[in-house]
């Protein structure tokens, strides 16, 4: 208690700039993948995917990002184990070494552009230090093992889905006898989809920490009013939108893919919003766990309010990081495992939102970059193996499972370190 005491102000302060680092290393790196297929099928320009960004992610992390923080601040040790109610600090130290090594090595594999899990790095850093510094006991090897177990069913599960959902496009719009017509009539209800999944989930689960409590009717009848309006404006943005004849004759489905280029601005920001509700989780997790021992004065609780101060810097940190380095994972994603078209585009992050924000929900933490990963991966199968770039998926997988280790032992050696500086 007393080295809380005497160091609480200094903790808390190296908490926020890690905490911000690492919401850095979230933006440059797990944003840009939430962004690289916009950006890939030239829906968007990386100028216009950062702004919308800006705006969808923020909002993300701050109306739902309080579930998924509540499973990385105590879901995965067990606060209550006598070692760290005895001694706080070594909590302490090692959310901050968690912080620390996660963003580090986000900053090593956003600097070689690889599209790197910022899940897997915390959760792996969280795991490690409470290992070897505290003891396997005080780890919660089911809650582990539900995370881990869902890093592995959400890429298939997204994969699966803009498979189903590209697929569907094809039949009901691009094998049509007038695709242009088809597209106007059946892209609105795809929005719809968007906007009520999104508000569903988000009212239902996401907003507790804001003290608005809807019933389960109420939250269905304000999600289906807000998918009316989404549906509603997306159909005005298609009115303007008309049929380019001389370009069709050169590639019959220009002028569909128009649409579905303007159409994926929602999408985008639905997953722009998507990404913003879990992954701020891994940034601002720790830090939450830090800020509580402190101003407790060394008191861990399983049970205490998520202040809203700190899903604001973990925001701030998340745009910080996609506006200044974001654009070396984007290309990765956008152009390198297959060749995306705004309809493929279209389908791979209405299929990798829903993942997420689904996931968002429930409160598992799992990996954006997997499942849009998988969501892409998807979309290229529909066309056949040969649409793939097997080496550069070779190449992600690779890097997925270097991460984990990765982040474990950074932390063990950070929290060492720590734990040698204050005693």
């Amino acid at each position: 208690m007393s080295i809380i005491a005497q160091y609480g102000t200094v903790f808390l302060f190296m908490a926020c700039i890690f905490g911000f680092f690492m919401a850095w290393g979230v933006g440059a790196n797990d944003v840009a993948n939430a962004m690289g297929t916009s950006v890939g099928s030239k829906a968007l320009t990386i100028k216009q995917a950062i702004v919308v960004a800006i705006l969808l992610e923020f909002s993300g992390a701050f109306l739902a990002g309080g579930s998924v923080t509540a499973t990385i601040r105590k879901g995965i040790i067990d606060p209550e184990v006598s070692i760290l109610v005895q001694h706080p600090e070594l909590l302490v130290y090692g959310m901050l070494a968690a912080l620390l090594s996660a963003a580090t090595w986000l900053m090593i594999a956003t600097n070689y552009g690889w599209p790197v899990s910022t899940t897997h790095s915390i959760v792996g850093a969280i795991v490690g230090f409470a290992v070897v510094g505290v003891g396997s006991d005080s780890v919660s090897w089911s809650s582990v093992m539900s995370i881990v177990g869902c890093w592995v069913i959400s890429p298939l599960f997204s994969g699966m889905l803009s498979l189903l959902v590209f697929t569907s496009i094809q039949r009901l719009i691009l094998n049509s006898p007038c695709p242009f017509e088809s597209a106007k009539r059946f892209i609105p209800i795809y929005t719809f989809l968007v906007g009520f999944m999104i508000s569903m989930v988000t009212l239902i689960k996401g907003l507790d920490h804001l003290g608005l409590n809807l019933t389960s009717v109420q939250a269905l009848g304000l999600a289906t009013m807000l998918g009316l309006l989404m549906t509603g404006v997306a159909t005005l943005a298609l009115r303007r939108i008309k049929k380019d004849e001389k370009a069709d004759r050169q590639f019959h489905f220009t002028s569909v893919e128009r649409i579905f280029g303007t159409m994926m601005i929602f999408t985008a920001c639905a997953m722009a919003f998507a990404h913003g509700s879990n992954d701020v989780a891994n940034a601002i997790g720790p830090l939450a766990a830090v800020a509580q021992v402190v101003q407790s004065g060394g008191e861990i609780s399983s049970r205490s309010p998520l202040p809203m101060w700190i899903l604001l810097l973990g925001a701030a940190g998340i745009v910080f990081g996609l506006s200044t380095y974001g654009y070396k994972v984007m290309a990765t994603i956008g152009n390198h495992i297959t060749e995306l078209t705004p309809s493929r585009g279209f389908a791979a992050e209405l299929s990798a939102a829903s993942t997420v924000v689904l996931a968002s929900g429930t409160g598992f933490p799992v990996s954006t970059t997997h499942v849009l990963v998988g969501a892409v991966f998807g979309v290229g199968l529909a066309r056949g193996i040969g649409a793939l770039n097997l080496q550069v998926i070779g190449t992600i997988f690779l890097s997925w499972l270097v991460t984990l280790p990765a982040g474990a032992l950074l932390a063990i050696g950070f929290f060492y370190i720590f734990r040698t500086i204050f005693g």
